[in-house]
């Protein structure tokens, strides 16, 4: 006797709805984190080191809020994937996939070497300071955030557009956008700390642009079930 077939039920994924609520999700929390981060610690290393006592608590939240916007952005490439479907081009989505899984981790590895900074300052603030671990530190978690996780940023928005531009599944205008936001991520790197925003603007106005669609969509879909 045959088994039963069981049907699931993706539609869930599927919707753009999904997208557009872990892509809000995300810049939410990834800009709000950017935000406190650069207010609290001056870009300029000859500022000194004040910024531990003063603003090591709006920091700590800051890195707090890193983990649940990964989260957020892991789910907005699941679904988007799952848009393409079979329309999905194996080289682009590599370079999609990859490119949003190393941005991820090295967010992640700068998060993690910040708080590990603001936990040796609380054990022992003088050993700490006299053995320039935190000008390294600086340095170090600078050169992440703001290069090379940058970089990544922009290669993702290339390759996203590109597929959209190859599948249609956007309007061309959002792909020339991505291409032009990205160039900028690319090439304006060293200019201003504040560039790592530019990313969590773009994700946010499509994932509004996705929401607004499904709004859309809605009552198109009543009408014509009338």
């Amino acid at each position: 006797m045959d088994e039963p077939h069981v049907v699931l039920n993706r539609k869930a994924l599927t919707t753009p709805r999904a997208a557009a609520i872990a892509g809000i999700l995300f810049a939410l929390l990834f800009g709000t984190s950017m935000v406190l981060i650069r207010l609290s610690i001056p870009s300029d290393q000859a500022l000194g080191n004040a910024w531990l006592d003063t603003n090591g608590n709006m920091v700590a939240l800051a890195l707090n809020l890193v983990p649940y916007a990964g989260i957020a952005f892991l789910w907005f490439i699941g679904v988007i994937r799952d848009r393409l479907g079979d329309l999905e081009d194996r080289f682009f989505a590599t370079v999609f996939l990859g490119s949003g899984l190393i941005f991820l981790a090295l967010t992640f590895v700068g998060a993690a070497l910040a708080g590990g900074l603001l936990t040796s300052y609380r054990l022992d603030s003088a050993s700490v300071l006299q053995s320039g671990v935190v000008t390294y530190s600086r340095a170090v978690m600078y050169s992440i955030i703001n290069v090379y996780a940058v970089r990544m940023e922009g290669v993702f928005m290339i390759s996203l557009g590109t597929i959209w531009l190859r599948t249609g599944l956007m309007p061309r205008a959002w792909s020339f956008l991505s291409y032009a936001v990205a160039l900028v991520l690319l090439l304006s790197v060293g200019l201003s700390l504040w560039v790592t925003m530019v990313f969590s603007v773009w994700v946010l106005a499509v994932s509004v642009y996705f929401l607004i669609q499904n709004l859309r969509r809605k009552p198109q879909a009543a009408a014509s079930a009338a």
